[in-house]
């Protein structure tokens, strides 16, 4: 029977030479790896189980380990001939650009995500690429359109009724630009309506220009802007009501102490004043639930019948249908980001101006 392949006794210089390697990660993929089977061979781990943690095979390591044997660290390093670097033809980048997008347990990897030294070496050990950088990695994915993203999180709406609801609010819409002409009984103005807040008072955080640091410093300018720290706040707190004309692509609010059915049915009255009582009109909201008709309180109802009003809700958790929510973004940055406000009086005149 054969000896088993082992490493030949090293120094700790060597081992350090070989852990800064591993370390630093930059460079050839190949080297890498040579480096990593030789350091496991060095601390002792036979051949089979480098060949796991590795993901090679068994006749491979012993190559590296023999290689290292007889040149040492010039083995290492790839021995590539002169010349411009290697250029992938369009099936491997078609396959790089395959893996980079997918999960590594996809196959059967134990970790969740990529970095480029993993899938370097993984697409090396799947025979994917001969060999590639690091940075040869990155300008790749980034010619091949993939970048480096932050998943995030998405509600899925459960709503038995999401088709239905979500055909009426998109055709109230198409009414709305007029690319369908409304039938009898059908609505001529929509409106999409949300509540923003709440607006308590404290100092947002914001941005602003200024001028900058280093070589450009002007010792004598002012310094910038602070945002002062806040421990209590007993303003309490308002909301806003806000409502979006589809047709004349104008903005209506009302601050409100609190956002309770009563407040919404005064909004909503005041919705009403803005056409003729023979001018039928919808009013897209969530489900919120003083927007709703429960068993305990039909007013919701009962005004809209009474007002030649349809009230459409969008699907639950599928806020994001109603156009207003949009203008909230631009609403929260213009009012509120960067501000410090004293009372709910200036907020509240902020506020108002913007939406004039």
């Amino acid at each position: 029977m054969a000896a088993p392949v082992r490493l030949r006794e090293i120094d700790d210089d060597k081992r350090h030479g070989l852990l800064r390697i591993i370390r630093r990660g930059t460079g050839s993929v190949v080297t890498w790896r040579r480096a990593q089977v030789v350091l496991l061979s060095a601390q002792g781990m036979p051949v089979t189980r480098i060949a796991e943690v590795s993901f090679t095979s068994p006749d491979r390591v012993r190559d590296v380990i023999h290689n290292f044997n007889a040149d040492g660290f010039a083995s290492l390093c790839p021995k590539y001939s002169g010349g411009r670097p290697r250029t992938f033809t369009l099936a491997e980048r078609r396959e790089i650009k395959k893996v980079a997008k997918s999960m590594p347990t996809e196959h059967g990897l134990p970790f969740s995500s990529w970095s480029l030294t993993k899938l370097a070496d993984f697409l090396v050990a799947e025979g994917v690429v001969d060999d590639i950088s690091h940075e040869g990695l990155r300008i790749l994915l980034r010619e091949e359109g993939v970048s480096f993203q932050r998943v995030k999180t998405w509600k899925t709406s459960r709503d038995p009724d999401y088709a239905a609801k979500k055909a009426r609010v998109e055709h109230l819409y198409a009414i709305a630009d007029g690319e369908v002409i409304p039938e009898e009984g059908e609505p001529d103005v929509v409106f999409c309506m949300d509540e923003f807040g709440p607006l308590n008072l404290m100092p947002h955080p914001g941005r602003q220009w200024a001028e900058r640091s280093g070589k450009h410093k002007d010792p004598d300018r002012e310094p910038r802007r602070r945002r002062r720290a806040t421990y209590h706040r007993y303003g309490g707190v308002r909301h806003l009501f806000a409502a979006l004309d589809l047709a004349k692509d104008k903005l209506y609010g009302h601050i409100k102490p609190v956002k309770r059915r009563t407040q919404f049915l005064e909004f909503c009255r005041y919705l009403r004043t803005l056409y003729p009582p023979t001018v039928r009109i919808a009013i897209v909201c969530d489900n919120f639930s003083p927007h709703l008709t429960t068993k305990k309180c039909q007013r919701v109802s009962t005004w809209a019948a009474a007002n030649n009003v349809e009230i459409a809700y969008t699907p639950t958790n599928s806020s994001w249908i109603n156009r207003i929510e949009a203008q909230f973004t631009a609403l929260r940055y213009f009012t509120l980001d960067g501000t410090d406000h004293i009372d709910h009086k200036e907020q509240g005149s902020m506020i108002r101006r913007y939406i004039i």
